[in-house]
This record gives structure tokens, sequence and C-alpha cells, in this order.
């Protein structure tokens, strides 16, 4: 993930976390972990773009992940001025 996010954005911050612990037992969760995240990213990408349009860049770089076991992902999305 953070590869594929890196090369897609060029973040001048990137924060990965796995939340995949505080969701066992719930929707999605497997035992070996790895299906939840949240995801801090200021990257100049983001410029001039609404929320709804950072998101779906960081879904369509994640695509692959989402379709090999990635459930869910919180998301805080800003351009470098903006954090």
């Amino acid at each position: 993930m953070e590869t594929a996010l890196r090369t897609r954005l060029a973040p001048v911050q990137f924060v990965l976390t796995d939340q995949s612990s505080q969701h066992a037992g719930h929707a999605g969760a497997r035992p070996g972990g790895e299906t939840h995240y949240h995801v801090a990213i200021r990257a100049a990408a983001f410029e001039g773009l609404s929320r709804v349009a950072r998101q779906r860049l960081v879904y369509e770089a994640l695509r692959e992940e989402f379709e090999t076991g990635l459930h869910a992902l919180s998301l805080d999305l800003k351009t470098p001025g903006e954090a």
C-alpha cells in the first residue's frame, strides 16, 4: 500500500497505521490482520481537488489491495498548505 500511494501521490508527509487489531470480530476482519488501515497524507496532488476527488485518487491507487483483502480505510487527506 505504501509504495502504491507514494508512487501515485508523491506525498511530503505520509503515515500509514494498521488498525486491524481494533476491528477483530468485525466484518471484513481476518485473523492475520492487514484489513483495516488509517492513512494520513499531505500531498500537492490534492491541490484543487474536492474531498471526494482526493478519496477517489487514493482508492484508485489501492484498487488491487481492495480486491485482495483490504476491507476498510480511513483517510486524512490534505495539501501541504492545509496541514
